[in-house]
């Protein structure tokens, strides 16, 4: 399991047990979960590209590749939808990656009934990227009842980081966004 890095974000835990939630993964419902996952509702790739149909997601190219314990990973093509005049990946593309990525992550955390909607985010835009995929990986910094803190790396086909973003979702109640 790839652990966070950053100061401030604590493993779920079971209130009543004082131990690490134990989620069991969409891959494997029955399934030993191995390592607590920070996400209660179980999901898949294939779950959330099959929402992101007919939308901003779904035009840009960007696809959900991958659920970790506690992580979220997707791609997105750097081409004529996401470039900018220069021919360079457009920040305002890289943005909307990174919001895609800690807003579906973050809806996974949520109990039923409540959702999660953008406040703030911020990017820094560190390398130009002219061609290919790069992926996003999202991972909580902070996730609490009220609000939560994601950290989204962007990343270019060698690894090389692109963007950094940080995003800060509110919890509210369904419909209520």
């Amino acid at each position: 399991m790839e652990a966070a890095r950053s100061v401030g974000y604590r493993r779920p835990m079971n209130a009543s047990a004082k131990t690490p939630l134990q989620i069991p993964t969409a891959a494997s419902p029955s399934a030993d979960p191995g390592p607590a996952s920070l996400f209660r509702r179980p999901t898949s790739p294939e779950h959330l590209n099959g929402l992101s149909r007919d939308t901003a997601i779904a035009a840009l190219g960007i696809v959900f590749t991958e659920v970790g314990p506690d992580y979220l990973r997707g791609t997105m093509p750097v081409d004529e939808r996401t470039r900018q005049p220069y021919g360079l990946l457009h920040g305002g593309a890289s943005v909307l990656f990174a919001e895609t990525l800690g807003s579906s992550a973050g809806n996974q955390c949520v109990p039923e009934g409540s959702v999660c909607v953008g406040i703030e985010i911020n990017a820094n835009h560190v390398r130009g990227v002219r061609s290919g995929l790069v992926t996003g990986t999202a991972r909580a910094v902070h996730v609490g009842g009220r609000t939560q803190v994601w950290e989204i790396r962007i990343e270019d086909e060698h690894g090389r980081l692109a963007c950094i973003s940080r995003l800060t979702l509110a919890v509210v109640a369904a419909g209520g966004a």
